[in-house]
């Protein structure tokens, strides 16, 4: 139920109550206001006594995404959320949504599941190329890379600042 109209938004909520801000905000805020909501997840492979198993982390810890075409509606909404949620704005406090540049950069990381999937690369000559998965073509944006935690921190634009944000990444060889 999204149209053009539509615009992102990021609500801050306390680190560890995503999950059940999520669902209370699901609950209690009219489909035709709230035309979609999520959390931002990235997948890395986590060490466990089997052994490498994939797994989902928080790309955000403590935010969650809002899509509206009525961001008034919706503050209102939010405000009937037992968990408190803040929309990110201005210094005049009012409500801002991530640009449309922005959006479409998440939307190219992301995918249907609201999850960025897990990247392979090599490592040539002290550089990071990416082989498989949504950071092929992007390896510009990649600040460090921690192949024990298999992952890579990457540079994203929001709210007109940079921050970053971890990612999975396999180097599968070093050459």
């Amino acid at each position: 139920m999204t149209s053009i109209n539509d615009k992102w938004y990021v609500g801050q909520v306390l680190a560890g109550k995503e999950a059940s801000t999520l669902s209370q905000c699901r609950k209690l805020i009219d489909p035709s206001i709230l035309h979609e909501s999520f959390v931002p997840e990235f997948e890395t492979m986590w060490k466990s006594s089997a052994g490498w198993r994939p797994e989902r982390r928080l790309l955000f810890p403590g935010y969650l995404f809002f899509v509206t075409d009525n961001i008034e509606a919706l503050a209102v909404g939010l405000a009937n959320v037992p968990n408190r949620v803040r929309i990110l704005g201005d210094e005049e406090n009012s409500f801002m949504a991530l640009s449309d540049a922005e959006r479409d950069w998440f939307l190219a990381f992301i995918d249907q599941d609201r999850v960025v999937r897990m990247s392979e690369g090599i490592i040539e000559n002290d550089q990071v190329r990416i082989t498989k998965g949504p950071l092929m073509g992007k390896e510009a944006r990649i600040r460090k890379v921690d192949r024990h935690k298999r992952c890579a921190f990457v540079e994203v634009d929001m709210f007109g600042r940079k921050t970053t944000a971890r990612v999975g990444l396999e180097i599968v060889r070093k050459m």
